[in-house]
């Protein structure tokens, strides 16, 4: 099972093999358990790539691919961040990269200190995918910041996540990774709202797509 990202294909959906990671722990892991944490979801995000079923690459990229660029592992951008749930909140058509549009609810919000400075983020839920087994406790973090144009996917990236069961969830920047429609526009991915704009260089996890 590997980690694909929350988007669809215009004819079928691609979420089914989405992978959960545990972020319900309330003290940061660091040192070489949090390197081999995130060495693992790197080489698990390179694995789904080169397999042919699940790979969001048109075959002439994938027949060369030789891995994703990722930023060194960068334990300075794993964080607690406490979740104020939103319970009251109702559902939304967030926009997407097509003329479809994602139902999506904001599940909370999450405040955190990264570098130094206070950030906040919207996380969502989608009232469809929650009905799917497997996905009752799936959350999507769509951010942007100061690296997309640069170094990273002009229209941000998106961090897993699942529910806690107590107030605070692990948030690792070194897992996000690019929308599918980066790679093949055949997918409709949902655009990070503009709230969600951290005004921060984050440089952890999938760089930009070169073709």
């Amino acid at each position: 099972v590997v980690l694909l990202t929350l988007c669809t294909l215009l004819f079928s959906g691609c979420r089914q093999e989405k992978k959960y990671h545990d972020t319900s722990a309330r003290e940061v892991p660091q040192g070489s358990g949090a390197l081999a944490d995130i060495t693992a979801f790197q080489n698990s995000l390179d694995a789904s790539f080169r397999d042919p079923e699940i790979s969001p690459l048109p075959d002439r990229f994938r027949a060369r691919f030789d891995g994703l660029d990722f930023y060194q592992p960068d334990t300075s951008f794993r964080v607690m961040a406490r979740l104020d749930r939103t319970p009251d909140a109702l559902p939304f058509q967030m926009p997407t990269s097509t003329d479809e549009a994602a139902s999506e609810r904001v599940y909370g919000v999450l405040t955190f200190i990264l570098k130094g400075e206070p950030h906040q983020l919207e996380v969502y839920q989608s009232p469809d995918l929650v009905l799917e087994k497997g996905y009752e406790d799936y959350l999507f973090l769509p951010f942007s910041d100061r690296t997309n144009g640069k170094e990273t996917y002009e229209g941000g990236r998106y961090i897993d996540l699942r529910i806690p069961g107590g107030d605070s969830i692990l948030l690792d920047f070194n897992k996000a990774y690019n929308p599918y429609c980066t790679y093949n526009p055949k997918y409709s991915c949902p655009l990070v709202p503009k709230v969600n704009h951290l005004d921060v260089e984050i440089r952890a996890g999938v760089k930009a797509f070169k073709k």
